[in-house]
């Protein structure tokens, strides 16, 4: 049994904001019904190569993209776009406690599926409504990308070194996602002290804002535009990439107290004391200095050695490893980062973990990212009998 056991919900979202929220809400336990598109589905089954390979090594048309974001879930495929469509997302909204979708600002209305709708017919539900730029602006209207919300909310401006760069995971979209996670279990809680549900607005670009952190305070606080400081740590000094004679590897020195064993440990004790380098404000102001005295003297040994001797005194330190190398890591391991599912393509399917550790409720994966419609009859047969669902199919309103 999950945290969250007993709890239904109709996730009509795809890509990967709204998925990734509703697989979190999966994995904590709640029965997570996916509705689709009939014969298309969610976009990323199709964004690919790689795609998942079925017991007898042939590709299959699963992707890897969507398998990332689905587990846990059950497929069912409706046309939305249909009176009957609407109909049966109604049915099922009236029996749930949450909905997620992330289509453009008030497009449901046109479907009588958007929250104003919905409450009439279930007051306790939460409804969490994930899009590029909210639902009022001069920008709601618009589509929204994690990649165009990067560059637009700042992140693209401080990262990277001399180009802007984008991060190789979906930043915006990943953190909506779990920002949304945590406010629909927020808004449950506060439904069972007063039995009504909300409407819960997400917005990529906000959440890229908030994100900034502490790069935004400190423009914020100094009026300063911050500049991209690479492998380099914006308030820290030294934080960052190093070579070594064989291979990168990082230091992330926290404070001073690590700074000095770390001066001591690496054969440089002079520079504890060093009037330019003893406290961070002064390692900040002469950060050339000293990080070009240290990445020479890094650059004469190999970078096992000193990320062993930096282990040694419990300064933050580590290679950086490909993704082979990564979960081949024996902390990953250890920490169970990678599960085996029953696919009905596939015995093994080998799927990352989810990193929630509960000591009373673990995380059960119990269901493998469904095929498309999988789920389908078995969903609607309680609402449905047999016959009606098989005209909903000749008529191509279900697959």
């Amino acid at each position: 049994m999950g945290t969250l056991d007993g709890i239904r919900v109709l996730d009509l979202s795809r890509i990967l904001a709204g998925p990734w929220c509703g697989q979190i809400l999966a994995d904590l336990g709640a029965e997570v019904i996916k509705v689709e598109r009939p014969r298309v589905g969610d976009d990323t089954r199709m964004w690919g190569p790689p795609w998942m390979k079925n017991d007898a090594g042939e590709e299959t048309r699963e992707g890897a993209y969507f398998q990332a974001a689905n587990r846990n879930k059950h497929s069912i495929t409706i046309d939305i776009s249909k009176p009957e469509g609407q109909e049966i997302v109604r049915q099922l909204a009236k029996d749930s406690d949450v909905v997620i979708e992330n289509y453009k600002a008030g497009s449901l209305k046109n479907y009588g599926l958007d929250y104003e709708s919905l409450k009439e017919i279930n007051p306790g539900l939460v409804y969490c409504s994930i899009t590029g730029f909210g639902q009022d602006g001069p920008r709601a209207e618009e589509p929204g990308y994690d990649y165009i919300i990067q560059g637009i909310g700042g992140l693209m401006s401080v990262t990277g070194d001399k180009e802007p760069l984008k991060t190789s995971v979906a930043f915006a979209d990943l953190n909506t996602g779990l920002y949304s996670a945590i406010a629909i279990q927020a808004a449950i809680i506060n439904r069972f002290k007063t039995g009504q549900g909300q409407h819960i607005d997400m917005a990529l670009l906000d959440v890229q804002v908030a994100c900034l952190a502490n790069i935004g305070m400190n423009y914020i606080t100094s009026g300063e535009i911050p500049k991209r400081y690479g492998n380099q740590h914006a308030n820290v000094v030294p934080y960052q990439v190093f070579k070594a004679s064989d291979q990168d590897f990082i230091v992330a020195c926290g404070n001073d107290k690590q700074y000095v064993v770390l001066c001591e440990a690496i054969g440089l004790p002079e520079l504890a004391t060093d009037p330019r380098f003893v406290t961070n404000a002064l390692r900040l102001k002469n950060r050339d200095e000293i990080v070009e005295i240290l990445s020479q003297h890094f650059s004469t040994n190999t970078g096992k050695y000193w990320v062993e001797t930096i282990q040694k005194v419990k300064v933050p330190v580590g290679v950086i490893n490909n993704l082979e190398q990564t979960f081949a890591e024996p902390q990953v391991i250890a920490r169970k980062m990678l599960v085996e599912m029953k696919h009905p393509m596939k015995e093994k399917l080998k799927v990352i973990a989810s990193p929630m550790k509960f000591s009373r409720t673990p995380v059960q994966y119990r269901k493998a990212p469904p095929t498309l419609g999988e789920d389908t009859d078995a969903v609607l047969e309680r609402y449905l009998v047999a016959e009606e669902i098989s005209q909903l199919r000749t008529k191509g309103i279900v697959g």
